[in-house]
């Protein structure tokens, strides 16, 4: 197995690929050579002479094994990589990968807390027998209320809300501002929260800060959000970002058009907004099998 080895020792000297990679692309390759019965001594005849079909019998067997499309792709990656290295070192002239499609992944639904998990949440008692109360309520109640990332929330300022617009600014990535109404129930707790926080003597201009007046850190926020989650769901992740995709799934079933939570969510392109629009048709299904007559 010259070639396979030489593809490898090439890696090596490239030094951009970490040694679990090397690793990995071995095994994948080790199992190709496995699959077609290939030795040294068959090594060149083999690799000349394998095509397309060739190539697809073994996909079609690493499916039969009920291995993932995200692994197969991964192998079918280090296969292309083998390819290339052997036309870059003249042993073949033709690539039978050129004519392989990988096989599409399926898309996992992003996971969020239903409506009546966050009515629960989002009531005030919920926080009683916190210290940080306050504190701990307004996370909960900006990450859901207006759908935005853990960074944009611990940056907020003072100056970033406007009370008379009922609107709040946030930078993004990128350091591009967008603007997001806020609802009244959550401007009263920017309000009660602002009182509050004056009793803590800040030493900064930040909305959100700790009981000693400074300001919160990110591992503050993941433990508040992880905590409270835990009361009303069993979902298995329990991040800030959980509430970013319910903010965006809840609006969208309700109505909101698909542009409108682009902006709100402050993504540069519709695709990374679209993901939510499985969440919602997978809504619709649920009220079609409900609702249809002869379903």
């Amino acid at each position: 197995m010259g070639y396979l080895n030489n593809f490898l020792h090439f890696l090596e000297f490239e030094k951009r690929y970490s040694k679990n990679t090397i690793i990995s692309y071995k095994t994948d390759l080790l199992q190709f050579y496995n699959f077609f019965k290939i030795t040294n001594q068959n090594e060149l005849n083999y690799i000349k002479n394998l095509n397309h079909k060739d190539i697809k019998d073994w996909i079609y067997n690493l499916s039969d094994n009920n291995l993932s499309n995200k692994s197969i792709n991964r192998k079918i990656s280090t296969l292309k990589k083998f390819y290339k290295f052997l036309l870059r070192e003249n042993i073949i002239n033709k690539n039978p990968l050129t004519k392989i499609l990988s096989p599409k992944q399926s898309k996992k639904l992003t996971k969020f807390v239903n409506q009546e998990q966050i009515n629960i949440l989002l009531d005030d008692t919920i926080f009683d027998k916190s210290k940080n109360k306050l504190t701990d309520k307004l996370i909960i109640s900006l990450l859901y209320g207006t759908g935005m990332r853990l960074s944009e929330l611990i940056n907020l300022k003072i100056d970033d809300v406007y009370f008379a617009e009922k609107k709040l600014k946030v930078l993004g990535k990128r350091n591009k501002e967008r603007f997001i109404p806020l609802h009244n129930k959550l401007l009263n707790d920017l309000k009660d929260y602002f009182s509050y926080r004056k009793t803590l003597n800040p030493d900064n201009n930040f909305i959100l800060i700790s009981l000693k007046g400074k300001k919160l850190y990110p591992k503050y926020v993941y433990r508040v959000v992880n905590k409270y989650l835990t009361l009303v769901t069993t979902i298995d992740k329990k991040s800030p970002h959980i509430l970013r995709h319910t903010f965006a799934t809840h609006i969208l079933n309700n109505g909101a058009e698909l542009n409108a939570v682009k902006e709100l969510l402050g993504h540069s392109n519709l695709s990374a907004t679209q993901i939510y629009t499985h969440n919602t048709f997978e809504k619709i299904k649920t009220i079609y099998k409900q609702a249809h007559p002869r379903n």
